[in-house]
């Protein structure tokens, strides 16, 4: 058994493609048994599925890259040429580097930034009900949370991040003279929305409000904030009320169209609006960026003011990968070790069939009377003759380098009191 992680993210593809290989959690366990009964001999899959990059973690030879690569080009409505084109795979020691670096928070688009993690640890657990974890991928999994919690615990890798909601506040500063002036409107009830809310609540802004499908989770967000809830209904109607708008939310279409955008631009007088989508599939149009009073910000545009807080860290990433590195390695070496696993049993099964064979022969020649020092010397020469027939048949088969190579393992396996062997073992 091997793994292979096949995907795309923030550095291969645009947020419009990424969006349509978002799979929200109720879609994960219907398409991880999906997956499994397209590619019948894959038995591990997991799915890693956030804004920045969705991922395929599968427990399965190389070989089966291609079908995988077909399956979610079929998912996303692409071709699969237009898949290769954005996706990358990665195998063995590879697709576990990749992993421990994502769940450290070094390929995220806020460097150390923590919440990947419980995403990974959702992955994994969404996996498990869907009954395609298996041992391989619990395994890697489980030593990438290990190789996070030490790069957290050992690194500054996640001192003084600048978090996408640290991004959206510095942006907005940028535009607005005084926050303090603003009216903002939250467009989701979840976690990310709950991190921006909190950035923007500490430059206390004149008012905030909380829309959501569901009221009930929108007033109990709204009530830790200090803000207001409203139907997400009622959103086009008072779209016009707001400064700032931030949205993330799961809607697979977008919620806030070029029309109402345009109607609130036309009530507000054409005073500027501050917008930020962090939602993939995008929540807001692509054409609303094109009014000339909007400022439309998506988590790509956020990259580079983030990212320029990330190189000022350059030592704790190099400590962070040597953390990284170590546990590969550690995984390499088991996964190598689980490998030979099926040839172990095989030759267990095949040393009892010889001895169980020996053992009924020996019983016979006791049984008629024979001399149990006969028996005994019987009985450990058949043994010896079954177990070095196969090695001495290769060694006389073979001839020149091999025979060398061959001879040199023999010598390892059968005679460690011995350091060296003739050329030819056959003389």
């Amino acid at each position: 058994m091997s793994v292979f992680a096949l995907g795309l993210n923030h550095h291969t593809a645009p947020v419009d493609l990424r969006g349509r290989f978002t799979f929200t959690p109720e879609q994960l366990a219907p398409a991880l048994r999906a997956f499994r009964e397209r590619l019948q001999r894959v038995s591990e899959v997991a799915i890693v599925s956030t804004c920045n990059r969705t991922e395929l973690y599968v427990g399965a030879q190389p070989g089966l890259v291609s079908p995988a690569v077909d399956w979610l080009a079929g998912v996303g409505g692409v071709s699969s040429h237009t898949m290769r084109e954005h996706a990358y795979v990665l195998e063995g020691g590879a697709a576990a580097r990749h992993a421990f670096r994502v769940a450290s928070g070094l390929d995220s688009m806020v460097l150390g930034e923590p919440q990947i993690l419980g995403q990974f640890k959702q992955a994994v657990r969404h996996a498990e009900t869907a009954g395609t974890l298996g041992g391989t991928l619990h395994q890697m999994f489980q030593r990438s949370f290990a190789v996070a919690k030490e790069v957290r615990s050992s690194t500054e890798i996640g001192a003084h991040s600048i978090s996408m909601a640290a991004a959206a506040v510095r942006l907005a500063s940028q535009l607005f003279e005084d926050l303090r002036e603003t009216k903002v409107l939250f467009v989701g009830a979840g976690e990310m929305i709950e991190l921006v809310a909190t950035h923007f609540a500490a430059r206390n802004p004149r008012s905030m409000a909380v829309a959501n499908r569901t009221l009930e989770r929108g007033e109990k967000l709204a009530s830790r904030l200090g803000a207001k809830a409203m139907h997400l209904a009622d959103l086009p109607a008072r779209l016009a009320e707001f400064d700032i708008v931030i949205s993330c939310t799961a809607s697979l279409l977008p919620i806030i169209g070029l029309g109402a955008v345009e109607r609130a631009l036309k009530s507000r007088r054409h005073r500027p609006m501050f917008m930020v989508d962090l939602a993939v599939p995008r929540d807001i149009e692509l054409e609303v960026a094109r009014l000339s009073d909007v400022y439309l910000y998506t988590v790509d545009d956020l990259s580079t003011l983030v990212q320029s807080a990330g190189d000022k860290r350059q030592a704790a990433v190099e400590q962070a990968e040597a953390i990284i590195e170590t546990g590969v390695q550690s995984f390499v070496h088991w996964l190598g070790q689980r490998g030979s696993v099926p040839l172990i049993q095989a030759l267990n099964s095949q040393t009892a069939d010889w001895r169980a064979t020996e053992i009924a022969r020996a019983r016979k020649m006791l049984a008629r009377g024979d001399d149990i020092d006969a028996v005994l010397e019987a009985l450990s020469r058949g043994l010896t003759q079954k177990m070095l027939h196969g090695t001495l048949a290769e060694l006389h088969a073979a001839d020149g380098e091999q025979r060398a190579q061959l001879a040199q393992t023999v010598s390892r396996l059968f005679l460690r009191q011995s350091t060296r062997l003739p050329t030819d073992p056959a003389r």
